[in-house]
């Protein structure tokens, strides 16, 4: 039996994922505990941004597995409405100002000198057909396409504010790490309103797919 630890920033998102079953455990970050397919799965409400996801991450995956993240992002380019598998994160706001320009460095390490690949690599896809993607996250809720064309530059067109902290906790333990997150919104003016206007929607497309990753370990 695989031990799974799935990470939600919301709780749209967590309640989206096998819902309404498992046992839930309140606290300073909630979880619902259940068995589906074969594995013991910890489903937990981590809250938005960077220190949650990785709080949560880092307090609840010692026994775990394999570590995997749920729920929503904005698009830099990939296509509105459909879910992702994040193949790459990377944080966008961690780096080294230096005049004219931000240079992102790989989370962690030193951000001066030569800057190298950024990223951090999940755990091979098994095979489920979703598109790829690159997603860059950072302590911000983009809703501006100056900001959003920034961000293109690491590579990603996709945004979020978690996966790139959990994919940096999962590398720093050794753990394997996979993520999933369907598009609420464009990162543009509209951002906002769309986002709650498709959270529930696109909560339960990532849900579906990470059901079926589940499946498939």
């Amino acid at each position: 039996m695989t031990a799974i630890l799935i990470l939600a920033a919301l709780s749209e998102e967590a309640d989206a994922l096998f819902p309404r079953i498992g046992t839930l455990a309140p606290g300073a970050v909630p979880v619902r505990r259940l068995s589906a397919h074969g594995h013991s799965i910890t489903i937990a409400t981590c809250g938005l941004g960077k220190v949650n996801a990785a709080l949560a991450a880092g307090l609840l995956v010692g026994d775990a597995d394999l570590l995997l993240m749920t729920g929503t992002c904005g698009a830099l380019g990939a296509e509105p409405g459909r879910a992702y598998w994040l193949a790459e994160a990377v944080q966008h706001d961690y780096g080294a100002n230096e005049p004219g320009r931000f240079r992102r460095y790989r989370a962690g390490e030193w951000p001066i000198g030569k800057a190298g690949e950024a990223h951090f690599a999940a755990m091979p896809d098994p095979g489920l057909g979703l598109p790829h993607a690159r997603i860059a996250s950072g302590d911000s809720f983009v809703a501006c396409p100056d900001a959003a064309a920034d961000l293109k530059s690491p590579g990603a067109t996709l945004v979020d504010m978690e996966v790139g902290a959990v994919a940096q906790v999962a590398a720093r333990l050794g753990k394997p790490w996979a993520a999933i997150k369907a598009v609420t919104d464009e990162a543009n003016g509209d951002s906002a309103d769309d986002f709650h206007g498709n959270l529930a929607r696109a909560a339960h497309s990532a849900g579906r797919e990470i059901e079926r990753l589940v499946a498939a370990i």
